[in-house]
């Protein structure tokens, strides 16, 4: 089971951000052998079915630079001209094998692990030149796997070739009595399907390496319940900074709420526990506006701010619950309570005739609140 630095043990599978983060960095599933073996193989086949052309096209190469004629040997040019002739008649012929072998080479490297290109694993790294560090790499127990495999490798392919080889026996001891010509051609065959047994004996290391290499990869990208926790917070974020940003925003709120109490004209309550305060603009809505309301401590600081301003407080229990109930701060008042918010504000302008010494003050008239506006709350 995989372990970090610190001991802690890695039981939880890679999330897919963890996942995504390694691809950035290059670190995905790889398999060398399935790389080796695809590259082999189509080079095996490759020579089989064009090994008789690309003969032809070596002997006829140097055919043409070892049968020098007498005119090449006192022409300076002519060395210049057997050069290029050369490179391009071994390009011609070897432009196809290679072009075969380029497209192999690449379809091995992304049979697992897709294709993906990364700069992270060339950037330098100094920790890569610790000695100490080389060390624990080289003692690993993925150094001792990679061992393991290196010469589980070399004894099955010595052993395939040795089987080849065997087989082939009588027929290696019998070139010398052929004709030159044949002999090489006969040679070649035998190196041909020599070539291709062998390869196909890395297909078995292949098939055991690909999923050795997916569990590993999985493996060494295993999390930490505690990895898995971190994560998690950080995408939906942190509990105790979420929680700062509503106190911060709930507090703006308040703050832009009390600001506007001085505006209203008057403050309802019942009589501690809910404040309420309304406002009405003739020229800017047509019903009475909740412009400040809270309970308990809020409730306390809207009857200070009315105070200082010298704003009327109405003590009205009934009427501050249906109106706290059913409004939200910045929302007229229900149609259903405009009757009774109309006797409140007709009693309040009364008070502030009073006081500019105009009139007599009333009595607080009773509130009638309609059956559906009623609230049990405090």
């Amino acid at each position: 089971m995989a372990e970090n630095e610190d001991g802690t043990e890695k039981t939880e599978d890679a999330s897919s951000k963890k996942l995504d983060d390694a691809r950035k960095k290059g670190n995905v599933a790889r398999s060398k052998d399935l790389s080796s073996a695809a590259l082999l193989i189509v080079a095996a086949m490759s020579i089989y079915f064009t090994g008789r052309i690309l003969a032809i096209d070596l002997g006829n190469l140097f055919h043409f630079n070892f049968v020098i004629e007498r005119q090449d040997l006192f022409d300076k040019a002519r060395m210049i001209f057997h050069l290029y002739e050369s490179a391009v008649g071994v390009i011609d012929s070897m432009i196809l094998l290679m072009g075969v072998l380029a497209v192999a080479g690449i379809v091995g490297s992304i049979g697992i692990g897709g294709l993906n290109f990364s700069w992270e694993p060339l950037t330098p790294k100094l920790s890569k030149l610790n000695p100490i560090s080389g060390l624990k790499r080289i003692a690993s127990v993925q150094s001792l796997v990679e061992l393991l495999k290196s010469i589980a490798k070399v004894l099955l392919v010595g052993s395939i070739a040795t089987v080849v080889i065997m087989l082939y026996l009588p027929e290696l001891l019998g070139l010398p009595f052929e004709s030159v010509g044949n002999a090489v051609q006969h040679s070649t065959e035998v190196l041909i399907w020599a070539f291709i047994f062998v390869s196909l004996a890395l297909v078995f290391i292949a098939a055991i390496d690909i999923p050795f290499q997916i569990w590993k990869h999985s493996n060494d990208l295993k999390m930490t319940k505690q990895e898995v926790k971190d994560e998690h917070k950080q995408a939906e974020g942190d509990p105790q900074v979420k929680g700062r940003i509503r106190q911060m925003q709930q507090q703006m709120a308040m703050n832009r709420m009390m600001s506007d109490v001085p505006k209203a004209d008057v403050i309802i309550t019942n009589p501690t526990h809910f404040s309420v305060a309304l406002k009405y603009d003739t020229t800017s809505s047509d019903a009475p506006v909740v412009l400040a309301k809270g309970p308990d401590f809020i409730a306390m600081k809207i009857r200070e701010v009315a105070n200082f301003y010298e704003i009327p407080v109405i003590q009205s229990p009934d009427l501050t619950r249906a109106i706290y109930k059913h409004t939200e701060v910045g929302e007229q008042v229900p149609e259903g309570l405009f009757k009774v918010v109309a006797q409140l504000l007709a009693y309040v302008f009364q008070l502030k005739n009073v006081q500019k010494g105009e009139g007599h003050p009333g009595a607080l008239p009773q509130f009638d609140i309609p059956d559906d506006y009623q609230w049990d709350g405090l």
